[in-house]
């Protein structure tokens, strides 16, 4: 089992960046895919990116294409997503996600789940 923590959503105007973190607890980091999904008020939980096990594959969705970058880190078992020119439609709580299958661009593939942070983009 992993638990899940997420830190860094905020406030930003359009145009600028933020960094979200995934700090995961567990001896077993490195046996599950990572996601990261984001959910806005009156919408359904949409995929943003997800990373395999090692860190050699990611996936992203293609409104966030080249502007957002995952990445983990093994060691300190930790998942950031970094997010570069931010869009108002960007805004949404974003949820970090942990498969012990393959992750995948469903939340369905995924068993563990973060609360949530907050991520607002001012236009």
């Amino acid at each position: 089992q992993v638990q899940l923590v997420e830190s860094g959503g905020g406030l930003v105007q359009a145009g600028g960046s933020l960094r979200l973190s995934c700090a995961a607890s567990g001896r077993t980091f490195s046996s599950y895919d990572m996601g990261w999904f984001r959910q806005a008020p009156g919408k359904e939980r949409e995929f943003v990116a997800a990373v395999s096990r090692s860190g050699g594959l990611t996936n992203y969705a293609d409104s966030v294409k080249g502007r957002f970058t995952i990445s983990r880190d093994n060691a300190k078992n930790t998942v950031p997503l970094q997010m570069n020119s931010l869009k108002p439609e960007d805004t949404a709580v974003y949820y970090c996600a942990a498969s012990p299958y393959r992750g995948g661009s469903s939340s369905h593939g995924y068993d563990y789940w973060g609360q949530g942070t907050q991520v607002t983009v001012s236009s």
